[in-house]
């Protein structure tokens, strides 16, 4: 991480020099201001320690200037009693917070320990979602031709609709799309258009001069300016009022707003990307939508399919629920049990993604030594694979292949299963215990018996391997 501090104090900046003991930093040290601009135009930098003097350099605010060279960029004021005002003005157009001075090296290498932490963490973070990141919306013909797409329209500034089911991860496309574009360091605002009741949208999107409406104590900066050189996901567009409607085409046609009160324009770079699960050229039809707007923010429009025709991204998006709720409940899942894993892929999901994250949240709070067991889920979910027996032949038709966690915390999480005993006659049905029944001996026989071999072939841990032999009534002798 390179530092920069620029201080007029020489002896501080000297001992900061001698004693500046942070690994993985590379200080940039100034001490006088004629410097500053070189060293600022001609290095990287992460962080930034400034002495209030320093802050314009020939009428140029440098806080600005560091800001537009790199916006994630972290900028810390040094400062005194006398002028602190400038530092809280350096905070106003962008800097992170201020020290006071006298401030010793050891606070100034704490805060840089701070901020060092937070960037690996944000770092990891976002290698880590972009490494999954196709295989969470899923691999099919029709999301590789979206994600390609998106690939391409993500750099510009162009309004994007999204439509496709409730819950089907309209959002989560969005935010892709940002992350994927030059805002990405900028805000990502996202607001569901149909959860404001009506008589607060506009105050709420566009902002309110104080004393405009019934309660408006102050002025009110709304979503759009909170948004301001970012991206501004409006769900539920078709959801808005008529007026509205007329305000956020103003709004694509010259990128300005005036507040709730205020005949005053303001100016704001925003890229909007809008999402609905209503069909708006039938609402155009029915005088519900208006027809100039529809076509400003249709410029790219992209469908999402529902889960239920993405069958091969459920395996991937368990181990991604599992992960973001193992720790907030306190259990350590490392194994979802074939039964579970059946009635998981089998399921239908009316509520789509949306669903699936409840259901795997609910399976976590009730799970047991580690295991996402079939009991674990809901009742609808369970009943699913009780009540529906299947013609083993048919099983790779309708859904996709078992497959089986390996490793929840693996990059690779989830592995085909081992082909099950061979399949009966094609008029013959059998239920899904007898199915989970004969792979496990099919398992037994191939490894001769050796339970840790089948534990690892499956995929399971020991204690489900005993369980499910005691429960299918499967004896065995010896204990490999």
């Amino acid at each position: 991480m390179n530092i920069l501090i620029a201080d007029s104090d020489k002896e501080f900046i000297s001992d900061i020099r001698r004693s500046w003991n942070l690994d993985e930093t590379e200080l940039l040290l100034c001490d006088d201001k004629d410097n500053l601009m070189p060293l600022v135009k001609n290095n990287p930098i992460d962080l930034a320690f400034i002495e209030v003097p320093f802050l314009t350099f020939d009428n140029m605010d440098i806080v600005s200037y560091l800001k537009e060279k790199d916006p994630s960029i972290e900028i810390f004021v040094l400062c005194d009693n006398k002028n602190w005002p400038g530092a809280t003005s350096a905070i106003n157009r962008g800097a992170n917070s201020f020290l006071m001075k006298p401030a010793s090296v050891s606070q100034l290498e704490d805060t840089a320990k701070k901020i060092q932490t937070l960037k690996q963490n944000k770092s990891t973070h976002q290698l880590m979602e972009s490494q999954v990141l196709d295989t969470l919306l899923g691999d099919t013909p029709e999301m590789r031709k979206i994600l390609k797409t998106v690939y391409k329209i993500s750099p510009t500034t162009s309004t994007v609709l999204i439509t496709g089911e409730s819950g089907s991860g309209k959002e989560f496309l969005a935010n892709v799309i940002h992350r994927y574009s030059k805002r990405a360091g900028e805000p990502f605002i996202a607001v569901n258009c149909g959860a404001i009741p009506e008589n607060l949208v506009e105050s709420e999107l566009f902002g309110a001069k104080k004393g405009s409406y019934t309660g408006s104590t102050a002025d009110k900066k709304g979503l759009f300016e909170a948004a301001n050189k970012g991206t501004l996901f409006l769900d539920e567009v078709g959801e808005l009022s008529a007026a509205t409607q007329v305000k956020l085409l103003r709004f694509l046609q010259s990128h300005e707003i005036r507040r709730v009160g205020e005949t005053e324009a303001r100016y704001l770079d925003i890229r909007i990307i809008a999402a609905t699960n209503r069909d708006l050229q039938a609402a155009m039809l029915r005088g519900e939508f208006r027809e100039d707007l529809f076509y400003r923010l249709n410029t790219f429009h992209l469908t999402l399919p529902p889960l239920r025709e993405r069958k091969p991204v459920i395996p991937t998006l368990i181990r991604y629920f599992i992960l973001k709720y193992k720790e907030t409940h306190g259990k350590n899942i490392t194994d979802v049990e074939p039964a579970a894993q059946y009635a998981l892929a089998k399921y239908p999901y009316p509520g789509n993604i949306r669903e699936l994250e409840n259901i795997i949240e609910h399976a976590i709070v009730l799970s047991e030594g580690g295991i996402l067991r079939l009991e674990d889920l809901p009742e609808n979910v369970q009943e699913e694979a009780r009540e529906k027996t299947v013609a083993i032949p048919h099983i790779k038709e309708d859904i996709p292949e078992p497959r089986l966690l390996t490793s929840i915390e693996g990059t690779r999480v989830d592995t085909p299963a081992k082909a099950a005993d061979e399949p009966a006659d094609a008029e013959d049905i059998i239920s899904l215990e007898e199915m989970e029944r004969r792979h496990i001996l099919h398992a037994l026989s191939v490894c001769k018996n050796n339970k840790t071999e089948v534990c690892k072939r499956l995929g399971i841990s020991r204690a489900t391997l005993w369980r499910k032999l005691k429960e299918l009534k499967i004896q065995m002798d010896g204990d490999e």
